[in-house]
């Protein structure tokens, strides 16, 4: 490999065979990459969304409210089991989304007790930009690097290990 075809993880594993060559690092490798890929197209994407008045964990609640199908509502108990967020984190999120006008809470009408999460006119156009802007970013970024054939055999690849790994 060329070295203007190593990236930080390559320094990382050659590092580590100099020091420990009995180690097999392939999965440092996977990792090590899958992990950078994240957070480099997370801040990528908190980009994209800061221009339309939101960060990325806004986007996520209003992207699942978006995705529940019309009327765009959820409890927010689904929202957090749907996010994987803590009450408290759900309700810091959704303060702020209701007072910028993008959603708003009411009285569940099946449960007296609860409450209904719903998508605001302004909140659904914010989120159709929002879910515009961010694919774009993830587009360009795979289509950089991927022609359309490699790009399906990365995402089956990935998803094969996700599975394995979320059992």
């Amino acid at each position: 490999m060329s070295a203007q075809h190593k990236d930080p993880v390559d320094a990382i594993v050659e590092q580590w065979a100099a020091e420990r060559p009995d180690l097999d690092t392939t999965a440092m490798e996977v990792f090590g990459r899958v992990s950078r890929l994240a957070r480099a197209m997370g801040d990528r994407m908190e980009k994209a969304y800061a221009g339309l008045g939101i960060s990325r964990g806004e986007f996520d609640v209003l992207a699942t409210l978006r995705r529940s199908g019309e009327p765009y509502a959820l409890s927010p108990r689904q929202l957090s089991a749907t996010l994987m967020l803590t009450t408290g984190g759900m309700t810091g999120r959704l303060d702020k989304l209701e007072r910028a006008g993008l959603l708003r809470r009411s009285p569940d009408p099946h449960d007296r007790r609860g409450l209904r999460v719903t998508l605001t006119e302004q909140g659904l156009a914010v989120v159709e930009e929002a879910v515009g802007a961010g694919l774009a970013v993830q587009t360009e970024a795979l289509t950089a690097a991927l022609d359309p054939e490699r790009a399906g055999q990365l995402a089956g690849l990935l998803r094969e290990l996700l599975l394995a790994t979320e059992q």
